[in-house]
C-alpha cells in the first residue's frame, strides 16, 4: 500500500490515471476516508483530463492515528496547518513514485477540499502556494465564528455522542444526511450502505474528535486568505445546515479574484446526481489554469 510520511505521521494514499496529466489532489472533511471520493467519481475526474490521488487525513482510514498522541491547552495534539503539510508530503511521495519530478516544476497540483478539507487547501494555498496549481475550497469555511455556522440541530448532531458499533454508526450517518444533505437527493440505502463501508474500513471516533479539536484549536485564518494568489474556485450548497453559505461567500470575499459558485439545492454532502456539476465546475476552473 503506497504511504507518504510527514515527521511522525505516515498517510495512506491511491492514485488515478496518468501521471502525464495534471494532477488532482482530493483533501476529504472531517472524519471523512478518501473512500468518501468514490472510484467512479475519481474516474470521472479522470475522463475530463486529470491525474487524481485521494488519501486519508491523519486519524481516519489506514493513515496514521494519533491514539496517544500529547495535547495542548486547547486539547488538541496537531492543528489544520499541520494536515495541510500531510497534503504535501503526499504529493511529494505520489508525484516521486510516478517519476514526473523535474525541474520544470510538474509536481504542483490542482487541490480540492471539501469542508475541513476546504480549511486544508486554504492552509496549503496560505504556506505552500508554490505547490499548487489552482485551490477548490468546498462547503468550507474560514474559522471566523460569525461565518460558516451551523444550526442547533446540526451542531447537536456533530457533537453529539459518537458510534460505539456498526449498527450506530449507520445510524448516525442516516440522521446526519437528513440534518444538512441535499434534500432532493437523500437516499437512506446509498448512506448506509456508504456509512458501513467506512465503518468496516476503519472505525475510530476518537480519531474524529481530534480532528475536530484540531479544527477549533486552529481559531481563524482569515487575515492570511487577502494574501492568497492561488487561482481559487469556491463552492457552496444554498441548503447546507452544518456550515452556512456564508462561510463559502466569506472566503471568496477575502481571496483576491476568487470565484464564488453557489449550487442550488445541495447540502452538506455530494451525492451522486451532483457529481457531473461538480466535474464540470472544477474541469473548466482549474483546467484552464494548467
Amino acid at each position: 500500500m503506497p504511504h507518504a510520511t510527514n515527521e511522525d505521521c505516515t498517510i495512506y494514499y491511491e492514485t488515478f490515471g496518468s501521471p502525464d496529466d495534471p494532477t488532482l489532489l482530493l483533501v476529504n472533511g472531517l472524519g471523512s476516508q478518501c473512500i468518501n471520493y468514490a472510484v467512479e467519481w475519481c474516474e470521472m475526474f479522470v475522463a475530463a483530463g486529470f491525474h487524481v490521488i485521494r488519501f486519508d487525513n491523519r486519524d481516519v482510514g489506514l493513515s496514521t492515528h494519533f491514539t496517544d498522541a500529547p495535547t495542548d491547552e486547547r486539547g488538541a495534539a496537531y492543528r489544520v496547518a499541520d494536515m495541510a503539510d500531510d497534503a504535501v508530503a503526499v504529493l511529494d511521495a505520489a508525484v516521486l513514485d510516478a517519476a514526473v519530478l523535474d525541474a520544470a516544476g510538474v509536481d504542483r497540483a490542482h487541490v480540492l477540499g471539501l469542508s475541513m478539507g476546504g480549511m486544508i487547501v486554504q492552509h496549503l494555498a496560505i504556506h505552500h502556494r508554490d505547490r499548487l496549481l489552482s485551490m477548490v475550497s468546498v462547503m468550507s469555511r474560514t474559522g471566523e465564528p460569525e461565518y460558516g455556522t451551523s444550526t442547533p440541530e446540526a451542531l447537536a448532531r456533530l457533537t453529539g455522542a459518537p458510534a460505539a458499533d456498526r449498527d450506530s454508526a449507520i445510524a448516525n450517518s442516516i440522521e446526519g444526511m437528513h440534518i444538512w444533505g441535499s434534500p432532493e437527493f437523500a437516499d437512506e440505502e446509498r448512506c448506509a450502505a456508504d456509512a458501513g463501508r467506512a465503518f468496516d474500513r476503519a472505525f475510530d471516533p476518537a480519531g474524529v474528535g481530534r480532528q475536530y479539536l484540531a479544527v477549533v484549536a486552529s481559531g481563524a485564518w482569515a487575515t492570511d486568505l487577502p494574501g492568497v494568489t492561488t487561482p481559487t474556485l469556491v463552492m457552496h450548497g444554498t441548503e447546507d445546515t452544518l456550515i452556512d453559505i456564508s462561510g463559502g461567500s466569506r472566503t471568496a470575499d477575502l481571496i483576491p479574484g476568487a470565484t464564488f459558485v453557489p449550487i442550488e439545492g445541495m447540502g452538506h454532502d455530494y451525492p451522486p446526481e451532483l457529481w457531473p456539476r461538480w466535474v464540470d465546475e472544477i474541469t473548466g476552473f482549474c483546467l484552464a489554469r494548467k
